[in-house]
Formats: structure tokens, C-alpha cells, sequence
């Protein structure tokens, strides 16, 4: 079993565990450890431990460096959307990590690989045996491949204030009119998407879509944000 789990960790990640018992151990529930007393084997509680404040850190660390301008609040609601149990299980279940798991015969008859808590669990213990077997930059890599592309792609939208972001970015130096208006709504009556323009004094800085207006608007509010910044830091480089 843990061999085709090596052979996918090495083609999808380029991850080559150097000590494969911390690979085992990290997969291993306490009721198959409890099955099989004769091994010495070791489950996952300890190196899950580590794993999650290993992902605190490093998630941290990213967001803070990412966003310098965003402030403590809003930098602590939008790890908290990443570091928390629904976000890890669905990362586990996209790196297959559901499919490895050595668990007790009882655990498996009541459907134990699939509970979100437990796939959760793995994903930690899954970060905490990289960091034991190779460091922190090895678990940065992995991160960088499958949480951190996910802030472009809205999966944390939900923690994140753009339209505020905007209004504070754009209403630094004095009073700003922003306007979202309705570009158009398409799709079937139960799957209607909508696509909304915002405006800076009668001016069209951004377009976003979603399934709500209000998604819409956020999207529309981040995309006029990453302009804006990217004019900036055109700017400043131009400059110097």
C-alpha cells in the first residue's frame, strides 16, 4: 500500500521520503496499531501534533508576507479559513492521502476514512513527517503546491473582505465614490451566475462573477485590487 502512496507522492509532488517509517506512522490509526500488537507500530497522534503547528507557522509566515498592508484581524480570519478541519480534509482528499490510511477492522466497517476529523488528522501528520524527514522548506513546497494556489482561485473567499480591502485602499487619501453595477446575469434559473463592474468615481477598475451578486462584487473588488497594486509596484520598480 505504501508503495503506490510513494510512487504518487514522487510523480505528483516530487517527494521522496527518506525515512519511511515516519511516512507509515503518519497513516496509521490507533485501532490498527491495537489490531496488530505484535509490530510495534507507532499512530499518528504524536507527528500530528507537530504537523498542525508546522502548517500554523508556515501559513503564518506566508500570509504575512503576502499581505503586508492587510491588518491582524482580517490576517487571522483568513488563516483560520485555511488552517482549520473542513479545508485539510479536502486537502487530503485531493492528494489521495484517504486511500492510505492503515485503520482497525471496527473503524473501517463504520466508515472511519471517510469522517472529515480523521482526514483532517492525516493531513497533519502527513506535514509533520515531512518536517521530520526533510524541513521546513520541504514542507513550504508541498504547501506552495497544494493550499497557498488556492487564495488565487477563491477557495478562501469566504474569509476575506475584498470590497473593505478596496475602500480602504482606495479612500487613503481622501474621499472616493465606489459603485457596483450589474453587468449581466446568465446561466438556468437554478444555477444563475451573475457578473458585476465596480466603479472609482464613474471609472471601471475591476469585473468579478459569482453565484450571488455579493460574490460577484468581492471578485470584482479583487481583481480591481490586484490592479491597482500591480500598478504600484510597476511604479515603484520604474523608479528605482
Amino acid at each position: 500500500m505504501f508503495e503506490k502512496l510513494k510512487t504518487e507522492l514522487k510523480n505528483n509532488y516530487d517527494i521522496q521520503f527518506n525515512n519511511t517509517d515516519l511516512l507509515a506512522e503518519a497513516f496509521t490509526q490507533a485501532s490498527y496499531v491495537n489490531e496488530h500488537p505484535n509490530e510495534n507500530l507507532k499512530f499518528y497522534e504524536r507527528i500530528e501534533f507537530l504537523g498542525d503547528a508546522v502548517l500554523q507557522l508556515t501559513v503564518s509566515e506566508y500570509l504575512y508576507k503576502r499581505y503586508p498592508d492587510m491588518p491582524q484581524g482580517k490576517l487571522t480570519r483568513l488563516r483560520a479559513a485555511m488552517v482549520q478541519r473542513n479545508s485539510f480534509a479536502s486537502f487530503a482528499l485531493e492528494c489521495h492521502f484517504d486511500q492510505y490510511i492503515r485503520l482497525g477492522k471496527g473503524e473501517e466497517k463504520e466508515g472511519a476514512r471517510h469522517r472529515k476529523a480523521l482526514l483532517c488528522d492525516i493531513f497533519e501528520s502527513f506535514i509533520g513527517a515531512l518536517y521530520l524527514d526533510q524541513g521546513k522548506a520541504a514542507v513550504e513546497k508541498f504547501i506552495g503546491q497544494v493550499i497557498f494556489p488556492k487564495l488565487d482561485q477563491g477557495y478562501f473567499d469566504h474569509a476575506m473582505d475584498y470590497k473593505t480591502s478596496l475602500q480602504e485602499w482606495l479612500q487613503r487619501k481622501g474621499s472616493v465614490n465606489i459603485e457596483y453595477k450589474l453587468k449581466e446575469e446568465h446561466g438556468p434559473e437554478n444555477n444563475l451566475a451573475f457578473t458585476m463592474d465596480v466603479y472609482a468615481n464613474s471609472k471601471k477598475i475591476g469585473e468579478g462573477s459569482g453565484h450571488s451578486k455579493k460574490a460577484a462584487e468581492q471578485q470584482a473588488a479583487l481583481q480591481a485590487l490586484q490592479k491597482l497594486k500591480g500598478k504600484q509596484e510597476t511604479l515603484l520598480t520604474h523608479n528605482n
